[in-house]
């Protein structure tokens, strides 16, 4: 019997997911020589966007790399890609000064809200409890809520220095800023309860505010967490977690989650996880430009996150790290089954993947995912 051409396998290979495409994916980072072409990567035929298979992945949208105008226009280009959500990164500066941007947020959601259809969208993350406080989160949030209905959520976190305390002068321990988000969460669920709130925190007080306008339903808050800590927290506090890809692989993290959620009576299974996964269409020319934009994000949440000024982080990324240990675990590669292999390993952990590409063609991403990742998935 004759062999079969290399596109009928290849066909087959991503149809029906087969070891096949798990063995792709654990080879990680292809180079330049390694990639297919772009233009008909492995034999699969493109899939023209639609709503059939829509709704499964999130794109990140990143205020430190570009300005509120290029990051709408993404948010557009993935919302008709079929993208889930997508969620804004919440800075005052970037984490390296290589970045280049960082606007206002909160103002690129609204606009996303009107020029979007489909799409939900939040923040990944707010801090609610120093340059942000809580009742201007909470209206903020609520305001959204109202403009558009069923499709805003929330995602609060610890904070960074390079923010908190470079904005206020003020960043506390690990402890100190857990004891605050949490009270910064009851506080906001407080006040969306439309009465008025007299509250006596350690942190925050307020005395009979009212928010006046509130969405029918409140808007969902999820909670950053990189260690077995704040995912207890997330699990407890929040109504889903936020995190990284690797953070969200180790099972010690998944448990915490897990406790956290059972103490407040909730399904972890039924809990939404939105995981931050660095990805590259291209080979080592993109690999290598992402990487120097975010090479802080080996380790970003030890020593990093206490220091205040974004030229030292990048200083010091560049001491510790090498380009290819920062783009060691991510897809990097133009054929599809890479990238599908990837999601599809956290799509069957129950996670929901949000794809943070650092290369300069965003575009190249959103449509390459929409024609030819979205539909395996």
């Amino acid at each position: 019997m004759a062999p079969e051409p290399a596109s009928t396998v290849n066909r087959r290979r991503f149809l029906t997911g087969t070891a096949a495409v798990a063995a792709t994916a654990t080879a990680g980072t292809v180079l330049p020589g390694q990639a297919q072409a772009a233009a008909a990567p492995s034999g699969v035929a493109a899939a023209a966007p639609d709503h059939c298979h829509r709704r499964r992945l999130g794109y990140v949208l990143s205020h430190e790399q570009f300005p509120t105008d290029a990051l709408r226009s993404f948010a557009s280009a993935a919302d008709a890609a079929g993208f889930a959500s997508v969620w804004a990164s919440d800075h005052i500066q970037p984490w390296q000064p290589n970045e280049g941007h960082s606007m206002f947020p909160w103002n690129t959601l609204a606009l996303v809200g009107r020029d979007t259809r489909h799409l939900h969208f939040g923040t990944g993350v707010t801090c609610p409890t120093y340059r942000h406080h809580p009742t201007q989160v909470a209206q903020a949030w609520a305001s959204l809520g109202i403009e558009n209905p069923g499709r805003v959520f929330l995602g609060v976190g610890t904070g960074e220095a390079l923010n908190e305390q470079a904005s206020t002068g003020a960043f506390g321990r690990y402890p100190e800023r857990a004891a605050r988000l949490v009270e910064a969460v009851t506080l906001i669920r407080r006040l969306w309860t439309g009465q008025r709130v007299t509250f006596q925190g350690r942190y925050f007080r307020t005395q009979g505010l009212k928010l006046w306008d509130l969405p029918r339903r409140p808007v969902p808050i999820h909670i950053a967490a990189s260690g077995p800590k704040s995912a207890y927290l997330a699990g407890r506090y929040g109504d889903g977690w936020i995190t990284g890809s690797a953070d969200f692989l180790k099972k010690p993290l998944r448990d915490a989650f897990a406790r956290g959620a059972r103490a407040a009576g909730k399904d972890p299974d039924a809990m939404p996880k939105l995981v931050e996964t660095f990805v590259v269409v291209g080979g080592q020319a993109e690999a290598e430009y992402a990487a120097t934009r975010w090479r802080f994000t080996v380790d970003p949440w030890s020593d990093l996150v206490y220091v205040p000024d974004p030229a030292r982080i990048q200083q010091l990324a560049a001491q510790r790290w090498p380009l290819s240990r920062v783009y060691r675990d991510w897809p990097v590669s133009t054929d599809p089954a890479v990238h599908i292999a990837a999601v599809r390993k956290l799509v069957g952990m129950g996670a929901t993947p949000f794809i943070h590409s650092g290369q300069q063609d965003q575009k190249r991403v959103i449509d390459f995912y929409g024609r030819y990742v979205l539909p395996h998935v």
